[in-house]
């Protein structure tokens, strides 16, 4: 046994109530009475007690009960100079009982000092008031020796055995109170997931929307202040009008995704390079069902990507190519280049950034940059 199992305290887990069943404690409660009645019992079993002898008895027994208590309370703040001190003053009383003649009284109180000691105190404190309490139950016990040395022994071992199954309690408690906390941090880790998800979901349905308008509606003002004619400033009100609508339907469209609800991948791309001009979309391997998130995450890319083609490129030919690999989904958008935008400047640049954000949260990645004709986006995702 090492020192530390030498000096440890049970655990306040263990020396406590809290946690106990319902018929654990009524146990107690019922051996507690038990204690009391025999103390009671052995104080008036006696001729010669009568008169203030009953006062001084049963006071006796109330001092006998607030000490235990006191003892009780500071083994369960773990306070041992307290402790051995209370302890002490229970094996006086029982030999004040002694004194007086109450040889039933001083038994049970030295009996429940060994047992109490065993199961409350640390080991190095409890085996020297255990001796003590044995020492003295053994010198005054009536029995035989050897019917008194079994009882002695019966005894510790009653008092060891309370403390490994108190101990046992405490650490069930904890694990109890460890898988409560657990499950409780899981719950808001998990809320805090939804809550970023749904937060992702929005800023992407609102950035490829609003930006799309944006677009437009800054063409528009540059065609006013330029002076240009009425028609061309109509036409990117109108495209801006369109945009909105497609927001909306899009923002529906992300509401069925946190509801879990989402259309099949393939028709979305081929919905969104309808609404693009010159841009076509090619789906290669062996279709297959992918997750939400990772459904969520293609179509987002696609969608940002092309918004940005449309400010960076205007009118430049697109290509979506989703490939469905062994281990991973594959979607690329590839744009032939052109003249930068009117608008290239609008945005504050954070397409990118929340595109390979999203990639990562799935342990997939993205790659965007220019090539040979324009500029390509490659996003991997595992599958």
């Amino acid at each position: 046994m090492t020192e530390n199992a030498w000096t440890r305290w049970p655990s306040r887990e263990a020396l406590g109530r809290d946690g106990a069943a319902r018929s654990r404690r009524l146990i107690g409660r019922v051996v507690r009475l038990l204690v009391i009645g025999m103390l009671l019992w052995g104080a008036y079993d006696r001729t010669h007690v009568h008169g203030w002898g009953v006062v001084g008895a049963v006071a006796g027994v109330l001092l006998t009960a607030f000490v235990a208590w006191a003892f009780w309370r500071a083994t369960l703040a773990h306070r041992l100079l307290p402790s051995l001190a209370l302890i002490a003053v229970l094996v006086g009383i029982a030999v004040v009982w002694q004194a007086a003649d109450f040889t039933t009284v001083a038994l049970v109180i030295w009996c429940g000092c060994a047992i109490s000691a065993l199961e409350r105190l640390t080991l190095v404190a409890a085996l020297p008031v255990t001796a003590v309490s044995l020492a003295a139950f053994a010198a005054m016990n009536n029995d035989v020796w050897l019917t008194t040395a079994v009882t002695a022994a019966g005894l510790a071992l009653a008092g060891y055995t309370l403390r490994l199954d108190a101990e046992a309690r405490g650490n069930a408690q904890r694990l109890l109170a460890q898988e409560r906390a657990a499950r409780v941090a899981e719950a808001e880790s998990a809320a805090l997931a939804e809550r970023a998800r749904i937060a992702r979901e929005i800023h992407d349905v609102l950035a490829h929307s609003l930006s799309a308008q944006l677009v437009h509606l800054e063409a528009a003002r540059l065609l006013i202040e330029r002076g240009v004619d009425r028609e061309q400033i109509l036409e990117r009100v109108v495209a801006a009008r369109g945009m909105a609508r497609d927001g909306l339907a899009e923002t529906r469209q992300a509401l069925s995704a946190l509801r879990g609800d989402l259309t099949p991948l393939e028709d979305f791309l081929a919905q969104l390079v309808e609404t693009t001009a010159d841009a076509e979309v090619t789906i290669t391997g062996e279709r297959r069902g992918l997750s939400a998130e990772a459904s969520q995450a293609v179509r987002r890319v696609a969608q940002e990507a092309l918004t940005n083609v449309r400010k960076h490129a205007p009118g430049a030919k697109v290509r979506l190519r989703l490939d469905y690999g062994e281990h991973q989904v594959t979607l690329g958008v590839q744009d032939s280049g052109g003249s930068p935008g009117e608008l290239t400047a609008v945005g504050a640049g954070y397409g990118l950034l929340g595109m390979r954000e999203r990639a990562e949260l799935l342990g997939g990645s993205l790659e965007a940059g220019p090539d040979e004709e324009g500029f390509v986006v490659t996003l991997k995702v595992p599958v």
